[in-house]
């Protein structure tokens, strides 16, 4: 049986995108352009198009048409962990580090095989935590402005983790959940594990346009907001208190859950009180020890509302049973030691240190960022290409994340997220030189 003539013209376009002969960057006909040059209905060009995008080979953007992607850049970039060369410079992920974390954990494995609860540690765990270190947990968030009782807490492995099981215990499958149009790539691919309705809110120079909101949660049943307060990814972000005001004062009329995404908040000197210590009846705090203890760690926590705690708990223990005791038992002696407080002060001083770097060599270019985050928002103009920037980058082995990760709108921007946390500061410095030299040749020429 012969094959439909649109899966035909698929096909015959996909070969011609992957054998080079339709260029990365080249705009496609219109629908109706193709739909007459095919001898096709517009909506079956229309269907075309949506199988080669689907497929990763192309891009629709609204009021600009669809242009053929550089399938250099492997699909999921940006989101998945990808293998990076060895002699690559990795601005794509951050794993920020400081000199004598190793022998820190060295001293830490010391101290805990010469303890006498070591068999402890080889048993099952309560599924939310050991009592001691939630206690532990709790002293520390309130460092953090927050007064949790440590019932309410859950240890978890990692921050994602923290996020699965929220989104596990409180949502459902077709449930409306408001994000920004720019957010966190590690929620995005949970929403559509979960088949979650993701409602994009635009953003604004003090984080998600409130009005919009609103507008929003009038219309539809918005069963949650998830939100970055301090120190959004990636756009580096801190919401002023009144905003935070006004948010949570949305959240409450409208019946909605707040989704507090942490991760990255210590690193703001002085911000605003988080959302879950003013609202802590209608949020679920999260964050974690990834950034400022070390990515391999996996130690994060859940602060939530008591009536919620019980269906969180079996959601821990449908996904992991209980975060693993050793590391866990590392991560709460640090905490009441005042290590994660020290290590916290040095990468903040680490970050500004990068980000004077990244303002420095990327000087005249519209950078968006906070003066202490591990990343920078570098916007493009509208008729440029990221992703042929990106590989051209890639060409010269420099890893960068497009936009397309953090977009949750239709239309994705054309910009680039620099992460400065994965190298040293002199190669950070040469490699942003080559990202401008780069950028300004491809982009702003």
């Amino acid at each position: 049986m012969a094959a439909p003539r649109y899966k035909t013209l698929v096909d015959a376009l996909a070969s011609d995108i992957r054998a080079g002969r339709l260029a990365a960057g080249t705009r496609l006909p219109t629908h109706r352009g193709l739909a007459a040059r095919e001898g096709i209905a517009v909506v079956t060009a229309t269907r075309v198009y949506a199988e080669l995008e689907a497929m990763g080979l192309v891009s629709r953007e609204q009021g600009r048409g669809t242009f053929v992607r550089d399938i250099a850049v492997p699909a999921g970039h940006g989101i998945d962990l990808q293998v990076v060369a060895t002699d690559a410079v990795d601005l794509n992920f951050n794993y920020p580090s400081l000199p004598g974390q190793a022998d820190l954990l060295r001293q830490a494995l010391r101290g805990l095989a010469g303890s006498g609860d070591l068999d402890s540690l080889l048993s099952y765990q309560p599924h939310r935590g050991r009592p001691q270190d939630r206690a532990s947990i709790a002293r520390h968030l309130r460092r953090r402005g927050l007064s949790p009782d440590p019932d309410q807490i859950l240890v978890v492995n990692g921050a994602q983790h923290g996020l699965a099981v929220t989104v596990m215990a409180t949502l459902g499958a077709g449930d409306v959940v408001a994000v920004d149009a720019l957010t966190y790539p590690g929620f995005k691919v949970l929403a559509e594990a979960f088949r979650l309705d993701l409602e994009p809110i635009p953003v604004t120079p003090d984080g998600p346009d409130l009005d919009a909101l609103a507008q929003v949660c009038a219309r539809r049943p918005v069963r949650a907001i998830y939100t970055m307060p301090t120190l959004h990814n990636p756009l580096g972000r801190v919401m002023p208190a009144d905003e935070r005001t006004r948010l949570i004062e949305i959240a409450r009329r409208h019946g909605s859950l707040l989704i507090e995404d942490a991760s990255y908040a210590y690193l703001a000197e002085d911000p605003p009180p988080p959302l879950a210590a003013t609202a802590p009846d209608v949020t679920v705090h999260v964050t974690g020890l990834s950034k400022n203890l070390a990515t391999g760690l996996r130690v994060g926590f859940v602060v939530a509302p008591a009536h919620r705690v019980p269906a969180l708990e079996r959601a821990v223990r449908a996904t992991i049973w209980n975060t693993p005791a050793l590391t866990t038992a590392i991560a709460c002696g640090w905490l009441d030691d005042g290590t994660v407080d020290h290590l916290e002060a040095r990468k903040r001083d680490d970050a500004k240190a990068r980000q004077a770097i990244a303002r420095q060599e990327l000087a005249g270019l519209p950078l968006v960022g906070h003066p202490s985050s591990y990343f920078v928002w570098l916007p493009l103009p509208d008729d440029a290409r990221a992703d042929r920037l990106t590989a051209t980058l890639a060409r010269r082995h420099i890893s960068v994340s497009t936009a397309e990760p953090f977009t949750t709108t239709t239309h994705t921007p054309q910009a680039l997220r620099l992460a400065l946390g994965s190298t040293d500061l002199d190669r950070l410095r040469t490699t942003l030189r080559t990202v401008r030299r780069v950028a300004v040749e491809d982009a702003y020429s």
